[in-house]
């Protein structure tokens, strides 16, 4: 067995060389003279080596208790070396243990697998109204209950469906925490039966032929900011997501091609886009890099122009022509496409959902529709912006503008015309 003087006085060679402790331990002298304990068992009929640490750091007391502990978990059926790699994987994750530790981890995987920014911004919203209640809390210790009252006090201010997304969210963090070993098990799944359930809003949108004319042509009174105007006069011939339309890049048009490609990062269902510019389109995305063709974004944000425009810009331009929350939205520009298209008779419901970039529901039928029906999406779209100039022109006047109180300085209120309105 080794001494304290062997260990010292053993001194490197050209070669490296052992000195054996008995039982499996021995030293492993280096030519550089480092010196390195090492333990060789058999484990499942293979010959195996654990490495126990360097001396003197580790010394021959230490070296030994580790070797007896190795020993333990041979006879119980255990590899020391295997335990030992999960131990480093514990201990490195140990040291943020904490619900917001683990949360902005999850969030920062959800980054790098290219999730769209603006559902990250909803994912941190979510989580932000948490962190006070739970989030210094060890994740391992929160308790079902304690999960339960940070959704009740969403649920307290009437947000029934941000409650339900947040339940969606924690859970997500909790089986995020198990797979790196801060948590055994995930609280929030079980509260699936415990959030009121909310009413399913369907985004608000005019379908009837008449009322969309009425729109078309109020919509063209418009006197905001000329981005914003264009995102309106945009939206109902693009039809695609709000989120789509204020983040697309002047990169992504092609107008020898009458095409506006989507990359897959952006898009809902994460599968990339195109989409067929009609003539009328074409003529707007003209009128429209005139004013930001030097810019990233088709529309930018006029105070920061790096950043797309506000998410709320076509409902803000929609509430400034006097239609309410329940009559009309940006995304109420889909439904009204899909709707009218429909009813037409005339177009492939496929080619419709394909070009509303909907995913099948059915897994079974997902797997073999498969096609683009991309001849006649060229053509419907085109079809389609004829048909909304036709039914603009046959409106006979815009919508009669809404009086719109304002405060003087006197302290009283009056009414006054939109700003939407031009004068007349």
């Amino acid at each position: 067995m080794l001494t304290q003087l062997k260990i010292t006085s053993a001194k490197p060679t050209a070669k490296p060389y052992n000195l054996s402790d008995g039982h499996g331990l021995f030293l492993a002298i280096q030519t550089s003279g480092s010196k390195l304990w090492r333990f060789r068992y058999r484990y499942a009929g293979r010959q195996k080596t654990l490495h126990i640490g360097p001396w003197p750091d580790t010394s021959l007391a230490d070296a030994r208790e580790r070797c007896r502990e190795a020993r333990k978990a041979i006879a119980a059926g255990l590899d020391p070396a295997l335990e030992k790699k999960r131990a480093k994987v514990t201990a490195r994750f140990a040291v943020a243990t904490t619900f917001k530790d683990v949360a902005l981890e999850w969030i920062a995987k959800c980054e790098r697998e290219g999730r769209a920014e603006i559902t990250l911004d909803k994912i941190r919203w979510l989580l932000g109204m948490a962190y006070p209640l739970i989030g210094s809390h060890p994740i391992n210790a929160i308790s079902p209950t304690e999960a339960l009252t940070v959704l009740r006090k969403v649920e307290a201010k009437g947000r029934y469906e941000s409650a339900r997304r947040m339940r969606s969210i924690l859970s997500r963090v909790f089986r995020y925490g198990i797979a790196t070993a801060r948590c055994d098990r995930d609280v929030a799944a079980d509260l699936r039966g415990a959030l009121t359930t909310p009413k399913t809003v369907h985004h608000a949108a005019i379908t009837d032929p008449g009322g969309v004319g009425v729109l078309l042509k109020t919509m063209d009174g418009y006197t905001g900011q000329a981005v914003t105007r264009m995102a309106l006069r945009l939206s109902p011939h693009l039809f695609v997501r709000p989120g789509e339309l204020r983040q697309a890049e002047w990169t992504e048009i092609d107008v020898e091609k009458a095409l506006w490609s989507i990359p897959a990062e952006r898009m809902k269902m994460r599968r990339s886009h195109k989409v067929p510019l009609s003539r009328q389109a074409l003529s707007m995305i003209e009128e429209l890099r005139e004013i930001s063709g030097h810019r990233q974004y088709l529309f930018p944000c006029m105070g920061s122009p790096r950043r797309p425009m506000s998410e709320n810009g076509v409902n803000q331009a929609l509430r400034r022509l006097g239609y309410e929350t329940g009559e009309m939205t940006a995304h109420g520009f889909r439904a009204m496409a899909a709707t009218l298209l429909n009813e037409m008779g005339r177009w492939n419901p496929d080619a419709i959902e394909r070009q509303l970039a909907h995913q099948e529901v059915s897994s079974v039928r997902r797997a073999y529709a498969r096609g683009e029906y991309w001849d006649e999406r060229v053509a419907m779209m085109q079809h389609w912006s004829d048909y909304l100039d036709g039914l603009r022109d046959a409106a006979e006047a815009p919508r009669p503008a809404k009086a719109v109180s304002c405060k003087l300085k006197s302290g009283k209120w009056k009414a006054r015309r939109p700003r939407s309105q031009p004068r007349r």
